[in-house]
């Protein structure tokens, strides 16, 4: 990465915009090298590092539960015996719920240990389980200061044991007290992780206590899923982001649509995807905007806490958030996915 960007020397760079984690502190690292405004290194490695972001939060002396890292090739039962229950195990650098596991004992805590182990990671972080419904908060920082764009519901409840990501839904039908609570926690995290100038997307709980940083991440909502915003003028979130990136005042960016959202299409089990049906009813219902099927005939499905897709997207606009989940839920149970089942090849014992 460092030769790449020493080739770029000598070029001039308006503005720097990333999409994903990865390529957010690479872009971090560009923005620095070029004088170009964006995200520090620091704050974009933190992002990446859910040990570091836990104790930048409890430094800033945020709602942060106990937690502790530990090395993936430790002793499982000890480590089982130090934790509290019920608790979550969480792989330090992967995203949108990828091996997020949660334990209600010492047995769930070392199967869940053992599963994520097979993921390749090297370390993950062991935290207590906060209760309560989770929300997702995108919004943009210019020169340190946080302007929300959405909230986002999640309406199905995430417990586990797995935390799957599926519908969202802005704007927030929670009373105006509980969005205050994210927008000024997410603020706090903004400061605490020390971001600049560039996207943010939040990923929080809220309960009886308050409102509590799950993730932050140093660019916008991931996948498609940002075709569930549109602002004034059709403007896309990409264009938004771009725009201010290049230098635009975009303070006054709001919504276009009463309300909007998505549904990241669930792998119901893994195997070999075939074919859906369905797909011409469930864009036909009223409210439906858009069904992108992203499955390839042949891929190999991985459902979560391994797997990292979807098989596709749905998308609604309608004039209440409760409409927009209504026509998420019935457009989806048109749907009628073809997934082989994969047998295990048979190996003789000698």
């Amino acid at each position: 990465m460092g030769a790449t960007l020493k080739n770029l020397q000598g070029l001039h760079f308006d503005g720097v915009a990333a999409v994903g984690d990865g390529p957010a502190e690479a872009a971090a690292l560009a923005a620095e090298m070029f004088g170009a405004p964006f995200h520090p290194p620091a704050t974009a490695r933190a992002c990446r590092d859910k040990f570091l972001a836990r104790q930048l939060y409890e430094a800033a002396e945020m709602r942060t539960p106990w937690f502790f890292r530990a090395a993936m090739d430790g002793d499982a039962a000890a480590l089982a015996a130090r934790a509290q229950y019920p608790c979550v195990l969480k792989p330090l650098g992967l995203s949108a719920s990828r091996g997020v596991i949660r334990a209600n004992h010492r047995d769930e805590f070392e199967a869940a240990f053992r599963r994520i182990g097979k993921m390749g990671e090297r370390y993950l972080q062991v935290e207590g389980y906060i209760p309560g419904r989770e929300f997702a908060v995108e919004g943009l920082v210019t020169s340190g200061r946080f302007q929300p764009l959405a909230i986002f519901d999640k309406p199905n409840p995430m417990e586990g044991p797995f935390f799957e990501e599926t519908i969202y839904v802005t704007p927030s039908r929670e009373p105006a007290e509980v969005q205050r609570n994210l927008l000024d926690t997410t603020e706090r995290a903004v400061r605490a992780l020390g971001f600049r100038h560039g996207p943010v997307h939040a990923e929080l709980r809220h309960n009886e206590e308050g409102a509590w940083m799950l993730e932050m991440h140093a660019r916008p909502i991931g996948g498609l899923c940002a075709r569930s915003l549109r602002f004034e003028g059709g403007t896309p979130l990409e264009e938004l982001i771009l725009r201010h990136a290049l230098g635009e005042d975009v303070s006054r960016a709001r919504l276009a649509d009463a309300a909007s959202g998505v549904m990241m299409i669930p792998i119901p089990k893994g195997g070999i995807y075939e074919r859906v049906e369905g797909v011409e009813r469930a864009r036909a219902v009223a409210g439906i905007d858009d069904v992108i099927i992203t499955a390839a005939q042949g891929q190999r499905l991985v459902p979560l806490p391994e797997g990292a897709s979807y098989l596709g997207f749905l998308f609604a606009r309608a004039e209440s958030p409760a409409a927009v989940e209504a026509a998420l839920r019935q457009s989806h149970g048109e749907l009628r996915f073809h997934i082989a089942t994969v047998l295990e090849t048979f190996k003789p014992q000698v």
